[in-house]
């Protein structure tokens, strides 16, 4: 890689880059798991990261699980995480509608029961989870029935999206004092073998389409995830990494909140994404230029093992 950005972490660059860093962040799909398998070597990285003092902390757009859901499956997969150590979007979300947004109301939710149980967490009540099927004939459908509580529009995953749900959506919208939130924008959801499926984004430009206003989104590559965990941690953003698989969610976000940035190639970018974005003369483009690159974060593990 040409230029002073994205250089290869190997050798004794990896010492010095974990020596000045006290915490570090990970994405978890395509960085430390891809489906239900652990990226080999990834449990070993992750254990001896904290017992050489590290502080680690695990940040994914994915709003289908809770905090408690990801460290069950963490735990499963030989990962020595707590639950508090993860800010998923389900949770964020909840703790931005309660905290920044201070709702007095109900949230319509477009989304999965681990957001509506998030959501309750803080004490916040919910409308809309599971299948709503079209009713009547389509000149019902203005006049759907909507729930007065209702302050908050939050868009996430939801395997139920439908017609019914976006047109219920846009009604509660058009209410000017209705906030809208959604999870992520992330346009695909990766799986395993290099097939993705269509993500979050794609739900939520269709409710800001419908509704011709736009959300304010909480996941990566917003900074809210980090003021989240900084409120909770106190963490020094500039002793702070950040290591992912996607240029446009992970290393932008670390761009935005001012961290270094680890790109991992086991996941959805490649090297040809970075140069693409390097060599562009953009500077959007060019903040999605990480600092440095590993094939895995198994290259950790031998300054880890010393």
């Amino acid at each position: 890689m040409s230029g002073s950005k994205c250089t290869r972490l190997n050798g004794a660059l990896v010492r010095q880059l974990l020596d000045s860093v006290d915490s570090v962040l990970f994405d978890c799909d395509g960085v430390i798991w891809r489906g239900d398998q652990a990226i080999p070597d990834a449990p070993r990285v992750i254990n001896l990261l904290k017992e050489n003092g590290k502080r680690v902390f695990f940040l994914t757009n994915n709003s289908s699980k809770t905090r408690k859901m990801y460290a069950e499956k963490m735990t499963a997969l030989g990962f020595n995480v707590t639950e508090d150590e993860v800010f998923g979007t389900a949770y964020c979300s909840a703790v931005y509608l309660k905290t920044v947004c201070q709702l007095q109301g109900k949230v319509y939710l477009l989304g999965s029961n681990a957001m509506k149980q998030e959501l309750e967490t803080v004490g916040i009540q919910q409308t809309g989870v599971g299948p709503d099927p079209v009713f009547g004939k389509q000149s019902d459908w203005a006049n759907v029935p909507l729930d007065p509580e209702v302050k908050a529009v939050l868009v996430g995953f939801d395997e139920n999206f439908s017609y019914m749900k976006l047109n219920r959506a846009m009604q509660y919208l058009t209410r000017p004092d209705c906030l809208f939130v959604g999870t992520n924008r992330d346009s695909r959801l990766p799986l395993e073998e290099g097939k993705a499926v269509p993500g979050t984004g794609c739900l939520l430009h269709s409710v800001e389409f419908a509704a011709q206003r736009q959300a304010q989104t909480v996941g990566k590559p917003n900074h809210f995830m980090f003021d989240c965990l900084s409120a909770q941690f106190g963490v020094d953003r500039k002793r702070c990494m950040m290591v992912g698989d996607r240029l446009d969610t992970d290393i932008k976000f670390g761009h935005n909140c001012g961290l270094k940035t680890l790109l991992t190639l086991t996941g959805v970018s490649n090297l040809e994404d970075v140069e693409s974005h390097h060599s562009s003369g953009c500077v959007e483009r060019q903040a999605m230029v990480p600092d440095y690159y590993v094939d895995s974060i198994a290259d950790l593990l031998p300054a880890l093992q010393g």
